[in-house]
């Protein structure tokens, strides 16, 4: 079996990975390259394979850097199943058109405004090729086995992280190759813990948070904090959240503090329409997550969800202390670009990330400190106060990352850290090493391995 990286190497955006065995051609996830623009380019390029020789897709999850590439793919050729958990396939019924239809308006805007410098400006994939990529979708119950092609088996085990969202065994010959995923935390407020992993020869891990850990302060402490303050001040806050999971796991957290008096009885706007889908669909899903239907009834009975774009363009006008949650969660389109140009400049205000933020994209310029941020073409002095958030993040820490890890029954003979930024996933690596005595490997872009 031959495994090559197409993704998700230096970088956490652009999940992909080419698995190859007697003939057949399998890729795991099919992500977008998000940030920086050398990424972003890359989204542009063809596949080192045509579209039409992928004999089947396997998705982790429905975040978009491991399922947005799919509709280009299918637009390119590809005709095969595309496997994924029954919550994953739903996930991604709400994230792909919306995807497709927030490129389709940019690309608009964009020539609307002259900004671009392509012209014209065309999206990536449209509204309608996304719908035709979810007729490729074949859903899977947890630990259900599969045949994806000959030879080679399948099965999903919950990772936590987000609704659906699975670890992949692939077995071939008595052999096991076992891609973690985007693998959640045992404290999250929405997901239950990753199910500790079996026995695999072969390990691809992720490194989102490889470097660090999260903090130990309560995170809905430090969110009332931050409400309380700029509320006092007579602000808005802002929260560019993704719309699937962060934002339901806000809206839960928000009515606690709510419930308990620790904030003000102020107005939570959640703007954006998918993510308002997303988070009817955890209530149908209840479950699959930690919250019963009343905590969800509580939670996302209080918000008040803003549909059409008049009554978005009203949200850049309030005039009392508020709470506006939409996406995208690292700022990098969506209506809450709007907000963040109405916002940032007034030192009243505050901008709060939940997420990580990758190279690249606004949200990191922002959390680290830019006094401007480019919009619409056109520079947003930030005057507001900006704080994140990480102990709301969905992703394990290094710590949770290594107890994962750890809990395997015996060390693989191979193992591969993915999906984080260089100092992130070198660290996991180092740490590892010390810890477990893996000898871990961090692949580059486009390497290929054979699995022994």
């Amino acid at each position: 079996m031959r495994l090559t990286f197409l993704g998700g190497t230096g970088t956490v955006t652009g999940s992909r990975y080419l698995v190859e065995h007697a003939g057949a051609r399998v890729l795991v996830d099919c992500g977008l390259f998000q940030g920086l623009k050398q990424l972003r380019l890359r989204n542009w390029e063809p596949m080192p394979l045509p579209a039409r020789e992928v004999d089947a897709v396997v998705l982790t999850h429905a975040h978009l850097d491991h399922s947005g590439y799919l509709p280009r793919l299918v637009a390119q050729g590809f005709r095969g199943p595309v496997h994924a958990t029954a919550c994953t396939r739903d996930l991604c019924g709400l994230l792909l058109p919306d995807s497709g239809r927030l490129l389709e308006e940019e690309a608009e805007f964009a020539n609307r405004h002259g900004y671009s410098r392509h012209h014209p400006a065309l999206p990536l994939y449209t509204e309608e090729q996304a719908r035709a990529a979810l007729d490729r979708f074949v859903p899977h119950a947890w630990d259900q086995p599969v045949e994806p092609v000959p030879g080679l088996k399948l099965r999903f085990a919950p990772a936590g992280h987000l609704l659906g969202a699975a670890s992949l065994y692939l077995e071939w010959g008595g052999r096991t190759l076992l891609f973690s995923g985007d693998l959640g935390r045992g404290d999250d407020l929405l997901m239950p813990p990753p199910a500790a992993p079996a026995a695999a020869d072969v390990l691809v891990v992720e490194s989102t948070y490889g470097d660090r850990e999260h903090p130990r302060e309560d995170p809905l402490e430090a969110l009332a904090q931050v409400v309380q303050r700029t509320s006092a001040r007579g602000g808005v806050v802002v929260v560019p959240a993704f719309a699937v999971g962060r934002a339901q796991a806000l809206l839960h957290a928000l009515a606690r503090l709510k419930q308990a008096g620790r904030i003000p009885d102020l107005p939570i706007y959640l703007n954006s329409p998918m993510a308002a889908e997303a988070t009817r669909l955890y209530a149908r899903h209840h479950a699959e997550h930690r919250l019963s239907p009343q905590d969800c009834e509580a939670a996302f009975g209080a918000v008040r969800i803003v549909a059409t774009v008049e009554e978005s363009e009203r949200l850049n006008h309030l005039r009392w202390p508020s709470v506006i949650v939409s996406a995208s969660g690292m700022a990098t389109g969506g209506r809450v670009l709007h907000h963040l140009k109405a916002y940032a400049p007034d030192a009243r205000n505050a901008i709060v990330f939940t997420g990580f933020q990758a190279q690249g994209t606004r949200g990191a310029a922002l959390v680290h400190g830019a006094p401007a941020v480019k919009i619409h073409g056109e520079y947003v002095p930030v005057r507001a106060e900006v704080v994140e958030l990480p102990g709301l993040s969905g992703h394990a820490d290094r710590e949770g990352l290594l107890a994962w890890m750890g809990a395997m029954p015996a060390a693989p003979s191979q193992v591969f850290v993915t999906h984080g930024e260089p100092l992130a996933a070198d660290a996991l690596r180092l740490a590892a090493r010390e810890r477990l005595g893996w000898d871990c490997r961090v692949p580059d872009y486009r390497d290929s391995v054979e699995l022994v």
